[in-house]
């Protein structure tokens, strides 16, 4: 759970696109959302038990929120954490996790990193304009997701087009030399439906270095990143029964950031004096085909993803690094609808992970799973499902989750619980990367990191919905995991971890037109073996949302998030650990509608200018001021 040597050493599918779709939509009942990802078919989140947050295109549009941390840095159970300013490397720790125990999906596709060390998901290099909604489920899910989800899934899910033709545009500016645009066109003639987007971040001028870490005399040298990523979305209804689809994204990006002279003996984290620079090109694609059979009966999805991820590395101290791998996955999914309160789901998939650089090597898994979902009486909801991984390398994995769920309508009350099993593969660095040079090898041995995690809770809403409230108890047990061998020359399955804590909130909504909402989450994560706090894991977090439509033109948001002290290793020492005083932010953000075609935005980030770092070394961006216009045709 802590750094590896090899680190510091080298510095689901979702159904179908009609699906993915879909759950952007709400049932009959107008505030009823429909979600995908905690059961892979359009399931009420009334009747859903697993704890999921879902975050609309309409939150992101509120907070202004431009890249998916931003994005995301609200929600309960999460701890985002972003070493620097924008683009920089970003990780999540979901409920006490490791970083890559999170199994990210965009639109079906999975895209973790498989040339990464650990193979986790930057989240520092994703866009927001294209997103309709992301789907945070939370508690270990293998048991319908495969690896990686121990911590549990993200799912996002970019707009689709319908109707007419529409075109946007968008422009801000700001602080730190920021001068965003964004464009799209959406819309469907006859049977063909389309939405392509085309997106450009730049912030020039984010300083990140604490002056306690430069040598007497020396300039800090603020960061710089550029982010141009383009996204379509395709379908073709062939038939009333049968429907292709495509997705694609493209995302190239260039970050200049100050670096580490590991050249310096011993090592004490001084900052290289000239920028280092990170290149990173990824493409991922899916197509899929999909058809109901039987009057609705049986409706299947077979999908074939590409994902491609490439990143050099410059640094001023040392040779250029070089990371390239890519994943392919073939999918099957085929829902039994016996009727309205018993659906069966079964899947098969075949997925070949490879990496090229920095060497050369390969994996590949077969997979299999079925889930039971059950409805009784209209009070009573079920979820059982089990999942069969076979790996060339490690062999196999059965993993499984029971999620029930009891509603009370006449008190509205819901109580929910869940438990289920996870695991992570080893990454293919893990097991193939060598350095000889430090006496450090690869070990193709390894077994893949296990869970076993429940959660159990309730959800109560008071007076007509206008206060809500809930908690969630949850707590992981994390068993074999991957750490440095006890002489350091490799890897094995030594760690074990335990995560627990609470997920809590109450909303209230006193007016139509104003919402609050507060959120606060205890976590405890600790390493079994070593008998303390594990890294990054903060015990409090925080966070309070104000949203009010002033007028019909004039709209305001308002949040603040707190995120209390954690143990952290700071970045002029690779040994020693202290702890972080933690930090406190508030933003506020405020649109207004000049026509139905325009739209005038601004927003000021960090209102009290905290310059507190996150994670040590690395300090988050000071007070921002922004503002931009959207346009709609």
């Amino acid at each position: 759970m802590n750094m590896s040597f090899a680190a510091f050493c080298g510095s689901l599918v979702v159904s179908n696109l009609l699906v993915a779709n879909a759950v952007a939509q709400t049932t009959n009942s107008d505030t009823e959302t429909v979600v995908v990802t905690a059961t892979r078919t359009p399931t009420p989140e009334a009747q859903v038990a697993s704890s999921i947050t879902v975050v609309t295109a309409a939150d992101i549009a509120a907070k202004q929120a431009q890249t998916l941390p931003d994005a995301l840095q609200d929600v309960p159970g999460l701890n985002v954490v972003q070493s620097g300013g924008p683009g920089e490397q970003t990780s999540i720790f979901m409920r006490g996790t490791d970083s890559n125990h999170v199994k990210v999906l965009v639109d079906g596709i999975d895209v973790g990193d498989p040339s990464s060390p650990n193979g986790a998901f930057d989240f520092g290099q994703f866009l927001t304009p294209d997103i309709e909604r992301i789907e945070i489920l939370r508690g270990p899910q293998s048991g319908l997701y495969g690896s990686d989800a121990i911590g549990g899934v993200i799912n996002i899910i970019t707009k689709s087009g319908s109707g007419p033709a529409q075109f946007t545009a968008d422009v801000e500016g700001g602080s730190f030399d920021t001068f965003n645009q964004s464009g799209s066109v959406s819309g469907s003639t006859g049977p063909f439906h389309y939405a392509a987007d085309i997106e450009h971040f730049h912030a020039g001028a984010t300083p990140v270095t604490p002056l306690d870490l430069l040598t007497p005399g020396e300039a800090p040298l603020d960061d710089s990143y550029n982010n141009v990523t383009g996204s379509t979305k395709l379908g073709y209804d062939v038939t009333d029964n049968f429907d292709l689809g495509l997705v694609a994204r493209y995302t190239n990006t260039q970050l200049l950031f100050t670096g580490d002279n590991y050249n310096v003996f011993p090592f004490t984290g001084v900052p290289d004096s000239s920028h280092d620079q990170t290149d990173t090109l990824q493409y991922y694609s899916r197509a899929t085909g999909h058809l109901v059979l039987f009057d609705g009966f049986f409706e299947q999805t077979v999908g074939l993803a590409y994902s491609s991820i490439s990143s050099t590395d410059f640094s001023p101290d040392g040779p250029t690094s070089y990371y390239s791998g890519d994943r392919v996955k073939l999918d099957w999914q085929g829902n039994l609808r016996f009727s309205n309160d018993e659906i069966l789901v079964l899947g098969a998939e075949y997925g070949r992970d490879e990496i090229r650089l920095p060497v050369s090597a390969e994996t590949t898994t077969d997979s299999g799973y079925a889930e039971l979902q059950s409805a009784f009486g209209g009070n009573f909801f079920n979820t059982i499902s089990i999942r069969y991984d076979d790996n060339d390398q490690f062999g196999s994995a059965v993993t499984w989750r029971v999620a029930p769920a009891f509603l009370i309508a006449a008190t509205g009350t819901k109580l929910k619980a869940s438990i289920g099993t996870g695991f992570k593969a080893p990454t293919l660095s893990q097991m193939f990367e060598n350095f000889p040079s430090f006496g450090f090898f690869g070990d193709p041995s390894l077994r893949p990191e296990t869970s076993l995690g429940y959660d159990f809770g309730f959800e109560q809403s008071l007076w007509g919905d206008k206060v809500q409230f809930g908690a969630t108890y949850f707590r992981n047990n994390i068993k074999n995991l991957i750490d440095d061998n006890s002489t350091f020359t490799s890897y094995a399955n030594v760690g074990r971890a335990e995560t627990d804590g609470v997920e809590s909130y109450v909303s209230y909504q006193p007016i139509e037109t104003l919402t609050l909402r507060a959120d606060y989450t205890f976590t405890e994560a600790n390493d079994e073996i070593l008998d303390q706090e594990l890294l990054r894991r903060p015990k409090n977090k925080v966070s309070v949302d104000a949203k009010w439509q002033a007028t019909r033109d004039l709209s305001f948001d308002a949040s603040l998030l707190y995120v209390g002290p954690w143990l952290d290793v700071p970045r002029d020492s690779a040994i020693l650990e202290e702890t972080a005083p933690g930090y406190t932010t508030a933003n506020i953000a405020a649109s207004y509608d000049l026509t139905d075609q325009f739209t005038l935005y601004g927003r000021v980030d960090n209102i009290f200018d905290d310059h507190s770092q996150d994670p040590i070394g690395f300090l988050r961006p000071s007070r921002g001021f922004y503002a931009g216009i959207k346009a709609r045709i």
